[in-house]
C-alpha cells in the first residue's frame, strides 16, 4: 500500500521537472485516472493499491515524456459530451466550441430538421455536439482516416447519436454527392514552418495531417471554399474554425467563390476562432 499525498507530491515533481505549467493538478488528474475516482472521491482516498500505485505511476511517466492527458485516459470533454480519443485524431479542444456557438447562432430553431456534414471530423466531436443540440438534425462525419471514422462511430454510440450519424473514410467530399443545410470544419491551418515548433504534446503526438495547412495554412480553405458551393443548399451556412489571424483570408477566399460572410465567432480567448460563410440564394 502507498501514501496517497506521497505519491501525490512525487509525481508533481516528476511532472514539475518535465515542465507542466500546472504539475500539482495535473498529479490528481492521473490520480482520479488511475484510481477510477472522481476528483471528488479523491478526498476520501488515503492509501493506493499496489494496482493503483503501479497505474498511476506509469501514466505520470508517459504524461512526462508530453504524450497529452486526454490519449493517457482515452477521453475528454467537449462541448456537453465526453468522447473517445485516440492518436488517429487531434484532441478536441475547448476553443473548438465557437463552432458549435456560432451554429446556434445561425440556426436559433432548434427542432429544425437540419442535415449537417462536418468534413475533417477527426472524434466527431463537433458533429455529436450540433446534433446534440438539434433533436430532428442528421449528419454525415467524413476523414482521411479510416481509424478516425471508426473513432468517430463509437463516440456516436457513445453518446446515444448514432441513428442520426454516419461517419465514412474519405478525401473531403470526393465520395459525397449531396448538399447540406450546414458544413461544419475545423481543417488543418497550421503553417507547415510551424508545425515542428508546436508545443510537444501536439508536435509529437497529434497526428501531422490534421495540423499541416500548406505553407500559407490556407491550402484546406481553398480547397473548402471551392466545394462549399455545391456542398451547401441554398441559404446553406458553413461553419469553419481558423487560426489566429486567418479569418480574413479564409472569408474573402469564401467571397471569391459567391459565399457571404454572415458571423464571426470568438473563442473564450477573444480570439476569432468560427467563421460562418452562407451561401446566397440562388
Amino acid at each position: 500500500m502507498t501514501a496517497k499525498d506521497d505519491i501525490l507530491q512525487r509525481a508533481a515533481v516528476v511532472l514539475q521537472q518535465a515542465g507542466l505549467e500546472d504539475p500539482r493538478r495535473e498529479a490528481r488528474l492521473l490520480l482520479s485516472w488511475a484510481t477510477y475516482r472522481d476528483l471528488a472521491g479523491l478526498f476520501a482516498l488515503n492509501v493506493l493499491s499496489e494496482d493503483e500505485a503501479n497505474r498511476f505511476e506509469a501514466a505520470v511517466q508517459r504524461r512526462a515524456s508530453r504524450e497529452p492527458l486526454a490519449f493517457i485516459t482515452g477521453e475528454t470533454g467537449f462541448w456537453t459530451l465526453d468522447v473517445f480519443t485516440s492518436p488517429e485524431t487531434l484532441i478536441p479542444r475547448g476553443d473548438s466550441e465557437a463552432l458549435i456557438e456560432a451554429l446556434l447562432i445561425v440556426r436559433p430553431d432548434k427542432a429544425e430538421a437540419l442535415s449537417m456534414l462536418d468534413l475533417g471530423t477527426g472524434t466527431g466531436c463537433l458533429l455529436l455536439s450540433a446534433l446534440s443540440e438539434y433533436s430532428r438534425a442528421w449528419g454525415v462525419g467524413v476523414d482521411l482516416a479510416p481509424g478516425a471514422a471508426l473513432l468517430a462511430q463509437r463516440n456516436a454510440v457513445r453518446n446515444g447519436l448514432e441513428k442520426r450519424s454516419a461517419f465514412l473514410a474519405g478525401n473531403w467530399d470526393s465520395a459525397l454527392n449531396g448538399q447540406f443545410d450546414v458544413v461544419i470544419s475545423n481543417p488543418p491551418y497550421i503553417e507547415s514552418a510551424d508545425v515542428p515548433d508546436l508545443m510537444p504534446e501536439v508536435s509529437r503526438y497529434e497526428p501531422a495531417r490534421a495540423l499541416d495547412g500548406g505553407t500559407d495554412g490556407l491550402d484546406a480553405y481553398r480547397l473548402l471554399c471551392d466545394a462549399l458551393p455545391r456542398l451547401l443548399v441554398p441559404g446553406g451556412h458553413a461553419i469553419l474554425e481558423m487560426g489566429i489571424g486567418q479569418i480574413d483570408a479564409v472569408s474573402e477566399l469564401g467571397s471569391r467563390q459567391g459565399l457571404k460572410e454572415v458571423v464571426r465567432q470568438d473563442d473564450l480567448g477573444g480570439i476569432a476562432r468560427a467563421l460562418v460563410l452562407q451561401r446566397t440564394e440562388n
